[in-house]
């Protein structure tokens, strides 16, 4: 039994550490010393708001400390690491200003936003209004002026920015003044870009007029799976009086212990990380799209963010391409979305997302058999085992 066990997860590791190409966008990889702190003690203990538990003197430190290299990263007045996961989050933002029968606006997942925000998710969960913002799919962008009306029509008590496919900034300036006029607390779910607004390369929502930032901290944010609250004073405030005990009892220590070393991975080599993500998206598109694959959104550049986008038309198109990479161990989802923060952290630049170019294409394109490119694919891979932006380089 426990042969069965430590080998199923040491082939996971050998195949997809070792030698696949990760380009899942909801991805990254973890520092060493970050992967670490996973496995130690603090993994066991418990800590209560009313300090029930004795014995949490040093996981109170790590949570204080946490917290104010996370204000200090996103610039926030307050900051709330117990989240355990991205959606856990969204839900307690949402669930702490909402009631049942308010209106929630965000963006539709048929435009790329969170599918489980939406009405078979949390909309049903809080039993909210889901009302979406208008959207143009050619731009892969919400239309300002129109969103402008439709909040003044709907009223929505919460506004919630970000979505699952985003590959340029969103609008928070632009609409934020006529939300807050309308009586909305805005929210921005940076779960895919955390990453890149720590390091100052896509948005400050913050700034921008959003009373909250929130998401999943282990995609373009190379922390481990688990989510973070960033918020002004004052609904920052209300937010933490909710997370215990409504939505989170025990916290993970070892997770937060992680999740903070990550934050200051993240304030020494963000910057830096952050930009070379961006370059390589961008580089990569333009090699995808030279090479005839079906890139979005070329009038604009093609992306500002970790994400490029192929558009095959629909789900089963795209999840026929994605399998396909699979059989030449080039990982995707079945969108497809195709990202850039892991190879980063990895190393790679703009010569090694040519490289990447012409393997997806020998694939898609040239229709060459996916175990040859395989080859080609893992001796890529053998070159960039060491994480970079880190303290243990």
């Amino acid at each position: 039994m426990i042969e069965e066990i430590l080998g199923t997860v040491k082939q996971h590791e050998e195949w997809r550490g070792n030698q696949c190409l990760n380009l899942i966008p909801s991805e990254n990889i973890m520092s060493p010393s970050v992967r670490k702190l996973l496995s130690t003690e603090l993994g066991n203990r418990y800590t209560a708001r009313d300090r029930f538990y004795m014995g949490t003197k040093f996981l109170d430190e790590m949570e204080a400390y946490g917290e104010k290299l996370a204000k200090e990263v996103f610039k926030a007045d307050v900051a709330d690491l117990r989240p355990l996961s991205g959606h856990i989050a969204d839900l307690i933002f949402i669930a702490t200003f909402a009631k049942p029968n308010d209106t929630l606006m965000c963006v539709s997942p048929d435009c790329g936003g969170y599918p489980r925000m939406w009405k078979d998710g949390l909309v049903w969960l809080l039993k909210l209004n889901g009302v979406a913002f208008p959207f143009s799919k050619q731009d892969m962008s919400i239309k300002v002026e129109e969103a402008k009306e439709a909040v003044k029509r709907f009223k929505p008590k919460i506004v919630v920015f970000g979505a699952s496919v985003i590959v340029f900034p969103q609008p928070v300036k632009e609409i934020a003044e006529t939300a807050k006029e309308n009586g909305a607390i805005l929210g921005f779910d940076g779960s895919h870009v955390m990453g890149l607004i720590a390091g100052g390369e896509f948005q400050d929502p913050l700034r921008e007029g959003a009373h909250a930032l929130f998401g999943s901290t282990h995609k373009t944010l190379f922390g481990p799976q688990g989510g973070i609250i960033l918020a002004d004073k004052e609904h920052g405030e209300i937010i933490k009086e909710h997370v215990y005990p409504a939505f989170v009892d025990n916290a993970h220590w070892n997770r937060i212990a992680a999740l903070t070393l990550a934050l200051a991975e993240m304030k020494k080599f963000g910057k830096a990380y952050a930009r070379q993500v961006v370059r390589n998206a961008q580089t990569l598109a333009r090699a995808l799209h030279d090479y005839g694959l079906p890139v979005a959104c070329k009038h604009l550049g093609f992306t500002k963010s970790h994400q490029v986008l192929l558009d095959y038309g629909d789900y089963e198109k795209g999840r026929v391409k994605a399998e396909k990479l699979q059989r030449a161990n080039i990982i995707a989802d079945c969108v497809i979305r195709v990202g850039t923060c892991e190879v980063t952290r990895r190393g790679m630049k703009e010569a090694e997302m040519l490289k990447v170019a012409e393997l997806i294409k020998r694939v898609l394109v040239d229709e060459e058999k996916p175990e040859n490119v395989k080859k080609d694919v893992s001796k890529l891979c053998a070159e960039f085992q060491n994480i970079e932006y880190c303290f243990d380089r």
